[in-house]
């Protein structure tokens, strides 16, 4: 992948960045509010919060193009913190979780997405995708006619304006959408939702707020619990935004650098009186979508949020939320992955499953790591049984020395070690048996418990046992931990006997 210079990720897309960041500062507005109401404080929370960590995000994150801000997954998490104990405890257990992030980036945590498959990238992707979708059906639900004439005709802007010639490749459509629905909507005087009914905007800029809570143990043992879940997802979630938009773009990232960035920018929102926030796979489709590709884009959405909802609120209030939910579903239909639903007939089984498993997991429990850590269990379990089909043996026979030879070939493992074990004739009359693995390799201790186990078995029945051809990793692991050629530990083990 293309690795892009740091004047290149500033300056490399000027025009696209502006006008990307505004349509994602607009899009931030609501989502910001609504996060807000469900982890249970005042919108302006959600509000400082999302400026705080896209600001400060776009100059330390790892990840050019990419938009931070608060999440419908942390602010889940928050729910009972708040209730329970208040919003300085969620502004204190803010900054631990930024500070464990910041802890996760330096012991290099990020190298955890190599063990996330394509699969599991793909059915976290869709299932996303039916989660964006479905947050907009509050808003498309008891409500008269006109709300959906405008979402649809919002859709129809959004797909149909780059197709007009010159101008439709300059402005991003989804910008488009919402400011002729608004003129549309304030024009015609049609009595729709808008942002302002979605909740108070504050009129003030944040300050420098330090938690009011008693610096002691009492207070880490109540917010660290809160804080390390709030780590673990945030940077699950921004992990696996920024390997998406890496594919959209073409371009590589730096995930231990996206680790310490996630954790420096919750700082600052627990510093300024937000809360924890994390990579948004929505919003960032809408800034590659609507052509933002550097930094800037990020900065832009950030300071340009803040400025909007306290020096423009008049304006922003009279957006109808019909223009932001068709914008939402474009993301929506954009994000999901079609090519997969082709892929059911044409993919193995045990991919289709691991996929399906993802989707249905996230969606059903709104747990991102959950669904996440089910598809990367299973994926795990499916490349074991498939790993230990590749590991098969031969037998021969030499009568003049009455030897029996046993020639292994693979991956001697967990999930092989039981057929290892039953490859063995253990009552065949024989006097010598020679265990060839030359063309195996032990992984693990189950498969070096196996090979003890099978060796000393031989003996007991008056076999003269030896191994040969063990490589070099195979006899380090053998050395460390077998014992069938220890007496005194097969002593301990039999106990005296």
């Amino acid at each position: 992948m293309l690795i892009l210079s740091s004047k290149q990720e500033w300056f490399g897309n000027m025009r696209g960045d502006i006008l990307a960041g505004i349509v994602v500062a607009l899009a931030l507005i609501p989502e910001a509010i609504a996060f807000s109401i469900i982890a249970g404080v005042d919108p302006k929370v959600g509000l400082y919060a999302s400026f705080c960590i896209a600001t400060v995000i776009a100059f330390v994150g790892g990840r050019a193009g990419m938009i931070s801000a608060a999440t419908g997954a942390m602010a889940l998490l928050m729910v009972t913190l708040v209730k329970e104990h208040g919003l300085q405890y969620l502004m204190a257990a803010t900054l631990l979780t930024g500070v464990l992030q910041i802890f996760a980036g330096y012991i290099k945590l990020g190298v955890l997405m190599s063990f996330v498959s394509r699969t599991v990238v793909i059915g976290f992707v869709n299932a996303l995708a039916i989660l964006i979708f479905m947050a907009q059906l509050p808003e498309l639900t008891n409500v008269t006619w006109h709300v959906y004439a405008l979402t649809v005709a919002g859709l129809g802007i959004i797909y149909l304006f780059p197709y007009i010639p010159t101008i439709g490749k300059l402005v991003p459509s989804p910008l488009v959408t919402i400011v002729v629905l608004t003129l549309v909507v304030v024009a015609m005087g049609i009595d729709v939702r808008t942002v302002g009914d979605m909740g108070q905007l504050p009129d003030t800029l944040p300050l420098f707020l330090w938690p009011d809570v008693p610096l002691n143990f009492d207070t880490l043992a109540i917010i660290f619990p809160y804080s390390v879940a709030l780590a673990a997802v945030g940077l699950l979630e921004s992990f696996m935004t920024a390997t998406i938009i890496d594919d959209m773009t073409d371009t590589d990232s730096d995930k231990n650098r996206e680790a310490k960035g996630q954790g420096i920018a919750n700082i600052a929102s627990g510093c300024m009186g937000g809360m924890a926030g994390c990579a948004m796979i929505g919003q960032s489709v809408i800034n590659i979508k609507s052509g933002g590709r550097g930094r800037l884009s990020t900065l832009i959405a950030g300071v340009l949020l803040l400025i909007m909802v306290v020096f423009m609120s008049d304006l922003i209030k009279i957006i109808p939320m019909a223009a932001l939910v068709a914008v939402m579903i474009m993301v929506s239909i954009g994000t999901f992955n079609w090519d997969s639903i082709k892929g059911l007939k044409t993919l193995p089984l045990s991919t289709n499953i691991v996929m399906l498993s993802t989707v249905f997991v996230v969606v059903g429990t709104h747990n991102l790591a959950l669904g996440v850590f089910t598809g990367v269990l299973l994926a795990s379990l499916f490349f074991a049984n498939k790993i230990s089909h590749f590991m098969y043996w031969d037998k021969s026979f030499e009568e003049t020395s009455s030897t029996r030879v046993y020639k292994f070939i693979g991956q001697i493992f967990f999930n092989s070690a039981d057929r290892f074990a039953d490859a063995f004739d253990y009552k065949e009359d024989v006097k010598n048996v020679i265990i060839d693995v030359t063309r195996a390799h032990f992984w693990d201790i189950t498969a070096v418990y196996a090979l003890d186990k099978a060796v000393i078995k031989l003996r007991n029945m008056g076999k003269e046992v030896e191994v040969i051809g063990q490589n070099e990793a195979t006899r380090t692991i053998i050395d460390r931990f077998g014992i069938h050629d220890k007496p005194s530990e097969i002593e301990k083990v039999m106990g005296g006997h």
